[in-house]
């Protein structure tokens, strides 16, 4: 049976005790939902949907890059949203990560997440 890698990482704030910022099983990392939060606070970014989309897409490439793999290795990634009237802003911002042959995505609205933040990506890569 292949092992399972928990992967934690320092300068992001600490995950909640119920789950790791990611697993690393084989060759595939599983990186849990991140928000837009600043990892020298653990505050949200700010209340704009494009700073907190590109700060969760930051600190998702960090946890990618510590588990060997980086963020144009993704190959799915699940959205989740608070407003899909947002979604242009969203997007926009995500685009301008996978500029080339983007991974499967999903996106789906929510009605809360974690902190009040507007959006929570997360995401599966190889390594």
């Amino acid at each position: 049976m292949t092992q399972r890698e928990i992967v934690q990482i320092p300068e992001l704030p600490p995950a909640n005790p119920s789950y790791s910022q990611a697993v690393k099983v084989g060759e595939v990392v599983y990186v849990a939902g991140q928000i837009g939060t600043d990892p020298k606070t653990g505050k949200l970014i700010s209340n704009n949907m494009a700073d907190q989309t590109r700060q969760a897409l930051a600190n998702l490439d960090v946890i990618l890059r510590a588990a060997g793999s980086a963020i144009e290795k993704t190959a799915k990634t699940t959205i989740y949203i608070v407003d899909m009237n947002q979604w242009e802003s969203m997007n926009k911002v995500y685009v301008s990560y996978f500029p080339q042959n983007p991974p499967a995505k999903t996106t789906v609205e929510v009605g809360k997440l974690a902190l009040g933040a507007l959006v929570e990506i997360e995401a599966i890569a190889a390594t």
